[in-house]
């Protein structure tokens, strides 16, 4: 019994100091780790520096609320694998507590500062998360996925049966401009507005990062990798998707309040399913993958959303087209092709395949000027010329154009081919030198 209750020491000679100190990882630098929320914050300081305007600076309020809403829908499908159609509930409905929760702070009724707004919306959020989470988490993969789809359009349903909550129609109507003025900051300038939206996401953000790294974070990963094998060790999946989803509407609700303090109105749109396949879209192109893909996501879809509508009608079906062919060729969105080129810069192999991504990257600037002049052309032909770009395209009405454009398109298919075959063997050739060196190395 002696010998197996007493730990068994090595025999090995003792290391000297010095090789102690060889021996011994290097310390990690301790700015590694906030390396990355410190550009995420300078980002969000600069951005109003560089984008002036309340044109602009509404703009950057709508991403950070979109990103903040992305984040929180990517808790679900980058953590969990959950892909739900109905994660504007959350949100709406957190945005409608707020406003109405906003009326009642103007009135006098309740002593709430616009500040703490965001956290009201977070509530009812999470309270909303708890009773359509109990019914939809029951179930996984496809069913969750029909089943909230179903409370989208119950719940879409509901905002024109009950007026007294919903606003109708019409929606519910707010103003943010109320009570003290706490350090000069009465928010109706727009950009005391952004500033709000952006500290509530770098707190959310940095609070759903945790998420990721609890062990309900870690058990939501297993959840989705293999619910089985987390069912034989003793977690119970459904749980786990439960309190995720709980979790998720939080934030959720937190992003559709910051929406009421920004546009003052909220509609039943708002609590919609294209506003829920919205967020899906934005979170697909900027990357599921990567914890900032949807930060990414939000721009680019509010971007497209937003300035591509104000010179184009095309905007929706160019941004259909884009979503596509991300899905296609860049699954992990934008994150990921991002993180492939700095992995290719850092590695110094973009000498041997920078000549040919740079010529793939010519080659899809022609093919896509060549596909929105054709796109253009149509719409200015069939609703005529409305907006921008239809307008710079008359000369391209008549058979004359319609050779050009069809010219232009397959002379861009066939450069596009002749660039990503060259972009690969340039990478097979990088990936064998690799190869070949390591092997001389062993």
């Amino acid at each position: 019994m002696a010998l197996f209750s007493t730990p068994i020491t090595p025999t090995a000679p003792p290391v000297s100091p010095v090789a102690a100190g060889a021996l011994r990882a290097p310390p990690r630098l301790p700015w590694r780790l906030p390396l990355p929320w410190l550009l995420f914050a300078a980002a969000l300081v600069c951005a109003p520096l560089l984008l002036r305007g309340p044109v602009a600076l509404s703009l950057l309020t709508q991403m950070a609320t979109v990103a903040l809403f992305g984040l929180s829908y990517n808790m679900l499908l980058g953590q969990g694998g959950m892909l739900s159609f109905g994660h504007a509930v959350y949100a709406g409905l957190g945005a409608y507590v707020a406003a109405h929760a906003m009326n009642l702070g103007a009135a006098g009724t309740i002593p709430l500062p616009v500040v703490a707004v965001p956290l009201v919306g977070g509530v009812a959020g999470m309270v909303f998360g708890l009773l359509f989470g109990y019914l939809s988490t029951k179930k996984a993969g496809t069913t969750f996925s029909m089943i909230t789809l179903g409370i989208v359009e119950l719940v879409f349903a509901c905002a024109l049966m009950f007026p007294g909550f919903f606003g109708g129609e019409g929606g519910i109507s707010t103003n943010r401009v109320y009570g003290a003025v706490p350090l000069g900051l009465n928010f109706a300038p727009q950009l005391q507005v952004y500033g709000l939206a952006a500290a509530w996401l770098f707190v959310c953000a940095a609070a759903m990062y945790g998420f990721t790294q609890s062990p309900l974070g870690k058990i939501i990963n297993a959840v989705r990798d293999n619910p089985e094998r987390v069912a034989f060790i003793g977690y119970d999946p459904r749980w786990a998707r439960y309190l995720t989803l709980v979790v998720s509407s939080l934030f959720a609700g937190v992003s559709g309040a910051l929406s009421a303090i920004n546009f003052e109105i909220v509609t039943a749109e708002n609590v919609g399913a294209a506003r829920s396949g919205a967020i899906l879209l934005f979170t697909f192109i900027g990357g599921v993958g990567y914890f900032f893909g949807p930060v990414l996501g939000a721009v680019i879809g509010v971007a497209a959303t937003v300035l591509l509508s104000e010179v184009t009608q095309a905007w929706q079906l160019y941004l259909g087209v884009f979503f596509i062919l991300t899905v296609m060729f860049v699954p992990g969105g934008a994150a990921e092709l991002l993180a492939g080129m700095g992995r290719h810069l850092a590695g110094g192999s973009w000498r041997r395949t920078g000549p040919a991504f740079a010529l793939l990257l010519a080659a899809l600037a022609w093919l896509a000027t060549a596909f929105v002049a054709l796109v253009e052309t149509v719409y200015q032909a069939s609703l005529g010329p409305m907006g921008a770009l239809p307008r710079g395209l008359a000369a391209l009405q008549g058979p004359a154009g319609w050779i050009a454009i069809g010219t232009a398109l397959a002379l861009g298919l066939f450069a596009v081919a002749r660039a990503h075959a060259a972009l690969r063997e340039a990478l097979a050739c990088e990936a064998a030198g690799a190869a070949r060196a390591s092997g001389e190395g062993a």
